[in-house]
């Protein structure tokens, strides 16, 4: 294992990786407090402080040991993980059934927005002379427009508790939307089945592929 390309792999990708997680979840903060409701602006949540927002099992443990164990065995890095949910109580907000889509949509919409971010810095990059900051910056771009793309389509899936999950409560009729609901005790392990199974890489790559695209045709 080349431990200097691992380090400097890291290095890289650590930027893009805590911006997309941090905002991610502020976002969810903001557009709370927006509708009324300031569980999360109390708890100190509303911050893009990433501490705030680390959980150290979802964000550091699990993401650190797939990212290692994935570049040893495969020499491309890996992961998959988790920050620290905000908490939003939905019974706070003004319109808890219209504004539950609204704060669940504000997460992977401040991905797409970051995506669009690390797009116009690698255009930026790549249009200026080849040089010893260019090559890093590149990659970084790159990483940013891979990680916000792989957390907006994974939150946007309609499985609770994941953002898409809300989302789909929020459009239902309450005799759908309630007992839709009750999958969110089991999200998290079908989450895991579907990622252990490969039917999870099936789903999100091909989604990720033409967003991408998509992005890539409008920017560059």
């Amino acid at each position: 294992m080349n431990i200097a390309a691992l380090i400097q792999t890291i290095s890289i990708a650590a930027l893009p990786i805590v911006f997309a997680i941090t905002l991610h979840e502020a976002a969810h903060g903001y557009a709370a407090r927006h509708f009324g409701d300031t569980t999360a602006w109390e708890a100190g949540r509303v911050s893009l402080n990433p501490l705030r927002h680390i959980d150290p099992v979802g964000t550091l443990l699990i993401p650190g040991l797939i990212f290692v164990t994935s570049y040893i065995a495969a020499g491309s890095a890996m992961l998959f993980g988790w920050a620290k949910p905000v908490p939003v109580n939905f019974g706070r907000l003004r319109n808890p059934r219209r504004d539950m889509l609204w704060v669940a949509a504000a997460g992977p919409a401040a991905n797409l927005l970051m995506t669009f971010g690390w797009t116009l810095l690698l255009k930026l990059t790549v249009s200026l002379p080849e040089n010893m900051y260019t090559q890093p910056l590149e990659r970084m771009s790159v990483t940013g427009i891979n990680v916000n793309l792989v957390l907006m389509v994974l939150n946007l899936l309609p499985l609770p508790p994941l953002d898409g999950g809300r989302i789909v409560v929020s459009l239902l009729p309450y005799r759908l939307a309630e007992p839709f609901s009750r999958l969110e005790r089991w999200g998290f392990p079908i989450l895991l089945l579907l990622l252990f199974t490969g039917i999870l890489d099936a789903i999100m790559w091909p989604l990720i592929a033409v967003c991408k695209r998509l992005i890539l045709i409008l920017f560059l």
